[in-house]
């Protein structure tokens, strides 16, 4: 079963962009509510091109991913051992 895709034009941080995406309308517009807050965190009326605060961004959001998918490994670690721990008793 394929999941619908949904079609979706936006104008994100001064860009017109569209796309298709499997993400409802909801998940999409929280995506961009975090995209926009996080770029008006980092221009802060510093004399920095679009260009290097979007990839300051785009660094900042990689690093959020690395984090919790780090986090993920070592909870699911701790879950594994957990479980073989009740399956020995």
């Amino acid at each position: 079963m394929t999941a619908e895709m949904n079609r979706y034009n936006l104008t994100l941080l001064g860009f017109n962009i569209s796309f298709m995406a499997e993400a409802d309308r909801e998940r999409v517009d929280e995506a961009v509510a975090l995209l926009e807050s996080r770029y008006k965190k980092l221009d802060d009326g510093r004399q920095i091109s679009r260009e290097r605060l979007l990839i300051f961004l785009a660094l900042g959001l990689a690093d959020d991913l690395l984090l919790s998918n780090r986090r993920q490994a070592e909870l699911e670690e701790r879950l594994g051992k957990l479980v073989a721990r009740i399956e020995e008793v």
